[in-house]
């Protein structure tokens, strides 16, 4: 899996700018895919080149223009091979989960530290996520659903192991 294949993805059901890309990027696909702002409008440049999208320009009063994407039939063709290739393992890469291993290092302060700034952070990503999970629920396929419910489920485990964590290196400080 490769920017190319998530953004020709998102355009199997209808054009859309660079912008909206962009947005689902942020949105939907930053909880289970990492792609940084720097490398989605240099793929769009060149999945127009290898004519897997066609792009629009469309004039708009008193903003700038906006470009339109559009998959192609060989953009399908790409994306349906994409989706028909062998499943690649997922990787995590962590810097939490790195530093927490190398925890030894540092004294107890500091992981206890690491793991209340992870645990904040991933209560707020369990939360965002939830919320969005409420209002697009309605209108979600049922992949959908179990893509964010696994998202969900994670999280909640996650907070409950560095909970669970947090209570042991608290009783070693005591």
């Amino acid at each position: 899996m490769n920017s190319q294949d998530v953004i020709l993805g998102t355009l199997m059901k209808h054009s859309l700018s660079g912008y909206e890309i962009k947005q689902l990027f942020e949105d939907v696909f930053s909880f289970f895919y990492g792609s940084s702002y720097g490398t989605i409008y240099p793929m769009l440049n060149r999945l127009e080149k290898e004519e897997f999208i066609t792009k629009e320009i469309v004039l708009q009063d008193g903003k700038p223009n906006k470009n339109m994407f559009t998959i192609t039939e060989n953009g399908r063709e790409r994306f349906n091979a994409y989706l028909h290739s062998p499943m690649e393992s997922d990787t995590v890469k962590s810097d939490f989960l790195t530093r927490l291993y190398f925890g030894e290092f540092m004294g107890n302060d500091k992981v206890i530290a690491w793991l209340r700034q992870a645990q904040e952070h991933t209560q707020k990503q369990l939360d965002l996520l939830s919320e969005k999970y409420s209002f697009y629920k309605d209108e979600m396929q049922p992949s959908h659903i179990i893509c964010i419910e696994i998202g969900l489920s994670e999280y909640s485990a996650k907070l409950e192991i560095i909970r669970k964590g947090l209570a042991g290196m608290e009783q070693l400080e005591q």
